[in-house]
């Protein structure tokens, strides 16, 4: 796919340079703005100092058409927990192809072999939450210390939990050291509808599960089919009280 290219030229150190006030007020005006501007924002300030984060859900798929159609060339990551459908695995390739980009996998330090001797077999069947954080949100924790802003999928109507998520958020990443990070959140206003009428128009390829009645897709053994319209992320961890991973819940939100 060809793009235009425009140069980023952060304006700032190293560091997110956002006061809790600015981050209010810039939420208030992407509220009235566009995708394509919110990410153009984002490049100009931090260039490759934000990434996209994508599990390829519908939304960041198209969120990293957006970016790369409008020259705005972040690098791309995904969580590779050693648990995803063969789908998941064969849709990372597809998409770098589609793309012509590479697509960064972040793995957990233990394989799924290594995690049974030490936390015991089937860990996600027993303790889903310690499941997630080792292979999730230690590995994305890692990812975040080298980035300023982590740009993300997340809509608003995906479930009852997500209904109130800025389109830029402040975190602190390490209260040791008060880094903070930025998560942009660029598609939280686009609906279900909208977002699966771009990935047609646009022919890009996406993960064939969706077509079998799986709408939120995550790792095997914690994904099933969903039955329930109102909420996309019903067929995740069932028979627990879980509704999230832990990788949108693990840092302490400043703003």
């Amino acid at each position: 796919m060809t793009s235009t290219i425009h140069n980023a030229s952060p304006s700032l150190p190293r560091g997110t340079g956002l006061t809790n006030q600015e981050a209010l007020d810039l939420d208030q005006t992407f509220g009235r703005q566009g995708t394509v501007e919110i990410l153009e924002w984002a490049w100009r300030r931090w260039g490759s100092r934000a990434a996209i984060g994508t599990s390829f859900q519908g939304a960041g798929l198209v969120m990293i058409d957006l970016a790369l159609k409008n020259g705005f060339n972040f690098p791309v990551f995904t969580l590779d927990t050693g648990l995803l459908f063969p789908e998941t695995v064969q849709l990372k390739a597809r998409l770098e192809k589609h793309f012509g980009i590479p697509i960064e996998a972040l793995v957990p330090d233990l394989t799924v072999e290594q995690q049974a001797e030490v936390s015991g077999p089937e860990l996600w069947k027993t303790q889903p939450d310690l499941c997630c954080t080792m292979r999730k949100v230690i590995p994305l924790q890692s990812k975040l210390r080298d980035l300023d802003c982590w740009i993300t999928g997340l809509r608003r109507e995906q479930s009852e939990t997500r209904t109130g998520i800025g389109v830029i958020e402040l975190y602190t990443l390490d209260e040791a050291t008060g880094q903070e990070v930025v998560k942009l959140n660029p598609m939280a206003k686009w609906n279900r509808e909208d977002v699966w009428k771009h990935i047609r128009d646009h022919k890009i390829p996406y993960n064939p599960l969706h077509d079998r009645g799986y709408t939120s897709i995550g790792c095997q053994p914690c994904t099933l089919r969903n039955t329930n319209d109102k909420n996309e992320r019903a067929g995740r961890w069932l028979g627990f009280n879980k509704v999230e991973c832990g990788i949108h819940t693990f840092m302490p939100r400043k703003v």
